[in-house]
């Protein structure tokens, strides 16, 4: 690989891969936030520092050491994914054990959940940003996301490349902004960073019993896109989605975190949106429009993570053959596929109907990306174990 291939291909990771991640902040801070609470008013800073702690390690042990370090060794002939995984297994194994065949299925499915959930919880969170803005849009947020979200699965016949093309360098930007935004609040109260030790995560999910582990559950909603992240594998190489994780998205993730967490001590009625309030009523609007474009980019990898996870599917005899097309002439990983694409847009219209808003759908979401993780854990100690070894 070249040098300028390189890059170029670490930017469209940035944009593909880590853009579903990249847009959790949007939503998973509030959502842990209010699980802690408990249903009870008012911020305690023990609370706060608790949350911080477990997102923050749970981006470090779940992205950065299961996902990036680990699981992105484990391809198979350059695919990622769960059904990438359970060949693995298989062939660790020497034979097809059918319980091991149930998991991969399994992880499968949830795995298409979370294709199904993440653009709508994705795009609706966003664009509800426009409450803040003015409350005379309230009655046409379902509407724009309506048209957000046709509009994103109509493109998808153009190829991965064409559209990372576009979303790499607007996502360089989301994750510039979302740094900005948390390092101006971090001021706010620097106890905050005492969240980098685990200790206060481990605490509080000791001390809160139920809420405790209700707050935990929330706290996945911070690391949705991990799985995406390994699916994508195929489609821009491990090097490219290991830098981009390194030296970019986890950086910025981070300090906005942070930021909110500081602001939030500072200024508790900000918990009705930690991640708007962030910035100045000037700077409001362009981050909303900036939001929203981050949300159509999150969708895509979950979108592309669907085309190559249904392919490996169709190679393990899990389901039919299906139409194919290969959208570039350089990277076989890059395909489409229009009965997917199809099947997905009706799914996600419907939840978007159903649901209304992104509170909503948060506990289903959190459900599918936590049942996926387990899954692919589960079939990464069977490779790591017998096929490593």
């Amino acid at each position: 690989m070249t040098g300028a291939g390189f890059w170029t291909l670490m930017l469209g990771s940035i944009g593909v891969v880590y853009g579903d991640i990249g847009t959790s902040p949007l939503y998973a801070f509030r959502e842990a936030m209010k699980a802690a609470s408990g249903g009870h008013a008012g911020v305690d800073r023990m609370n706060v520092v608790g949350v911080l702690s477990l997102i923050l390690w749970a981006l470090t042990i779940i992205v950065t050491v299961k996902y990036v370090l680990i699981l992105l060794r484990t391809d198979n002939n350059g695919e990622g994914g769960t059904l990438s995984l359970l060949a693995l297994a298989n062939k660790a194994l020497g034979r097809t054990a059918p319980a091991v065949l149930l998991i991969g299925a399994l992880g499968a499915a949830l795995f298409f959940g979370d294709a199904l959930i993440t653009p709508a919880i994705s795009v609706l969170s966003a664009v509800e940003g426009l409450k803040l803005v003015t409350s005379t849009l309230d009655p046409y947020v379902l509407p724009i996301t309506f048209v957000i979200i046709l509009g994103l699965f109509l493109i998808q016949s153009r190829g991965t490349g064409v559209v990372a093309g576009w979303f790499g360098p607007i996502t360089l930007v989301w994750f510039a902004v979302m740094t900005i935004g948390g390092a101006r609040h971090l001021v706010d109260d620097l106890s905050v960073l005492s969240a980098l030790n685990p200790v206060h995560a481990i605490r509080f999910v000791a001390g809160h019993g139920e809420i405790g582990l209700v707050t935990l559950g929330a706290v996945f909603l911070a690391v949705t896109g991990a799985e995406a992240l390994y699916a994508d594998l195929g489609h821009f190489g491990r090097q490219p989605i290991q830098m981009a994780w390194i030296f970019v998205a986890f950086p910025a993730l981070a300090i906005n975190y942070l930021g909110q967490g500081a602001m939030l001590l500072a200024h508790p009625e900000s918990l009705e949106n930690p991640f708007f309030l962030l910035y100045p009523d000037w700077a409001l609007l362009p981050v909303v429009i900036l939001a929203t474009l981050a949300t159509i980019i999150a969708s895509q990898a979950v979108i592309t993570g669907a085309y190559s996870l249904t392919r490996q599917a169709i190679q393990l005899r899990l389901l039919p053959r299906m139409r194919i097309l290969h959208t570039s002439a350089e990277h076989a990983g890059q395909i489409y596929m229009p009965g997917v694409n199809a099947m997905l847009l009706i799914g996600v219209l419907a939840l978007v109907a159903m649901f209304e808003s992104s509170s909503r759908l948060a506990n289903a979401y959190g459900i599918a990306v936590t049942g996926t993780m387990v899954v692919t854990a589960s079939l990464a100690l069977i490779v790591v174990h017998k096929y490593w070894r």
